[in-house]
């Protein structure tokens, strides 16, 4: 069975493969919820199939059960998962190994190609399952929580693939004698994978930051534990569902594939990361975790994407009004839960260079906190963009952050068209100086920015390096009519390792990306030791251990 799923996606798999050597634009899911693309009854049927699972037990095998989900929608939930003790986990794991690492990379390659094609048809399940746990609208979760997700999870595929294959898995090795015949051997290389591996998942993106690790992991032959967010199980649980099912059709033990729930209070992610039997952890959250997972892990190869400060630089621009609009969307796309939403925006305390003549620095401040307030002044437009506020952490930094300077733009609570107690708050902009590092210096997660002036784009490039070495980034941005400019500021983001956007006025924002084309985080700086996807996030995952004898 498994050569026929390998035939089945092997034109999905060359795709990919040619899709990261060339870097342009591709995808292999559709990321429309129309229902001319999907049929008239299935976003009925995926939303019914996700809230059957509502007040109920998750089919998965397992009988003490733990329930810890909350909706930021205000949704009842109460979805019963098995709870295993981490004996059962590593142990169930370590029998199914064996088989699993037997299988040939192309055995591998198509069983987790036909998960991902599995998930695909259930994509309406999981979009609901992401949405109502992680608080993103519909749209984002039908976007960033599948269909990039299932990108993102083949990039990787493809990554392991390519190195996997990279050698032969014979030859024939023949050395001239001098006198007498050629020494002749027979050399035989296997992909060796390194073990038990761990999944961390995180609230705000359970899939899209989870899927890279999961698949990559699992593709070079290693047993995953998925543990996912005490708040944010569905996702995951949907996942390693549809994975076992068809590792079990494939002839292979299902608990290669195994979801880790825990109980309150439990520190699950701690106990298992440091078993000496894990030996890949992967991770997406925040910097004190992830540096306490680099420092005690040891026994394990750590990929860690943790948190950082992310920033605008505003030197000039040629476009004023669609600088304003794309800044505003960025700070506002999912309440600035995200990982790559830009905090500090440095502006010239002079102002800046326009069409229509020199903007004070009170001007550009106006005219971002002007389009952000259009964007979500509306209640029924801008839950759509905003979503819900994942956790209380947010409420509670969006009211200090009112305190450390001048408010630009307030957040404002918004009442939910569709869920009255959802949890949705607007934007908050604060205007700073650049004497206040102490306070844009360090990561505010939230819809949370702030509006720095400083002496001049030298000092903002100055500024923004300086953060970024010290704190980390996974984005930078940067505006300006002078090429000049243009080449210092991309040589400053060289120098601290943080991938840059430059002049975003149209329908790319800096707070996204693209799979097989733009690399998420770069493994360069504090905010990850990791970028998704590259040869290096996948290559060390397995070995090569070759056998040899005489010809």
């Amino acid at each position: 069975m498994t050569a026929d799923l390998f035939a089945t996606h092997s034109d999905k798999l060359d795709a990919a493969l040619t899709a990261i050597r060339e870097r342009g634009y591709w995808s292999a899911y559709p990321e429309s919820p129309s229902p001319r693309v999907w049929g008239e009854t299935a976003a009925a049927d995926g939303k019914a199939a996700f809230e059957a699972y509502h007040n109920g037990d998750f089919p998965l095998e397992g009988t003490e059960r733990v329930a810890t989900e909350t909706s930021p929608f205000g949704v009842d939930l109460g979805i019963r998962y098995p709870h295993l003790d981490v004996d059962t986990l590593i142990s169930r794991g370590q029998e199914a190994l064996p088989a699993w690492r037997a299988a040939t990379p192309q055995a591998r390659a198509g069983v987790t190609l036909e998960i991902l094609d599995r998930l695909a048809k259930n994509t309406f399940e999981l979009a609901n399952a992401v949405q109502f746990t992680t608080g993103q609208a519909f749209v984002m979760a039908f976007q960033a929580g599948t269909a990039h997700a299932f990108d993102r999870a083949l990039e990787a595929v493809a990554y392991a693939y390519a190195e996997m294959t990279r050698h032969p898995a014979t030859a024939e090795w023949e050395k001239p004698a001098g006198k007498g015949d050629p020494l002749r051997m027979t050399k035989t290389f296997h992909v060796v994978p390194r073990g038990l591996a761990l999944v961390v998942g995180c609230n705000t993106f359970p899939t899209w930051n989870s899927y890279p690790g999961l698949f990559a992991s699992l593709v070079t032959g290693n047993p995953v534990i998925v543990k996912p967010h005490p708040r944010a199980i569905a996702p995951l649980a949907i996942t390693v569902r549809v994975a076992r099912e068809v590792l079990a059709e494939a002839g292979f033990d299902p608990n290669l594939v195994q979801l880790a729930p825990e109980a309150p209070g439990e520190k699950l992610a701690s106990v298992l990361a440091t078993r000496p039997e894990v030996k890949i952890v992967d991770f997406t959250g925040s910097t004190e975790y992830g540096d306490w997972l680099e420092a005690n892990a040891t026994q394990a190869v750590v990929y860690t994407e943790k948190a950082g400060v992310n920033t605008i630089i505003i030197d000039s621009t040629d476009d004023f009004a669609g600088m304003c609009r794309n800044i505003a969307f960025t700070l506002s796309l999912y309440s600035g839960q995200m990982c790559t939403t830009s905090q500090n925006i440095y502006i010239p305390r002079d102002g800046i260079s326009t069409p229509d003549g020199v903007k004070t620095f009170d001007e550009v401040a106006a005219g971002i906190a002007g389009a952000t307030a259009k964007l979500t002044g509306d209640p029924a437009r801008a839950v759509e963009l905003i979503g819900a506020i994942v956790n209380d952490g947010v409420i509670g930094r969006l009211d200090l952050a009112r305190k450390v300077g001048e408010v630009v733009l307030d957040s404002v609570a918004h009442t939910h068209p569709d869920f009255p107690d959802a949890v949705v708050r607007t934007p908050l902009i604060v205007k700073l100086d650049a004497a206040d590092e102490d306070t844009y210096g360090t990561e505010w997660f939230g819809p949370i920015s702030f509006l720095i002036a400083t002496g001049g784009t030298t000092e903002s490039v100055d500024l923004f390096a300086k953060t970024v070495e010290a704190k980390g980034a996974l984005t930078a941005g940067v505006y300006s009519t002078d090429e000049d400019v243009l080449r210092v500021v991309e040589e400053a983001s060289i120098e601290v390792g943080v991938h840059l956007s430059i002049n975003l006025t149209g329908g790319v924002f800096v707070n996204q990306s693209a799979a097989y084309s733009d690399f998420h985080a770069s493994g360069a700086n504090r905010a990850a030791n990791s970028a998704l996807t590259d040869g290096a996030y996948v290559s060390n995952r397995f070995r090569i251990v070759q056998s040899r004898r005489h010809s």
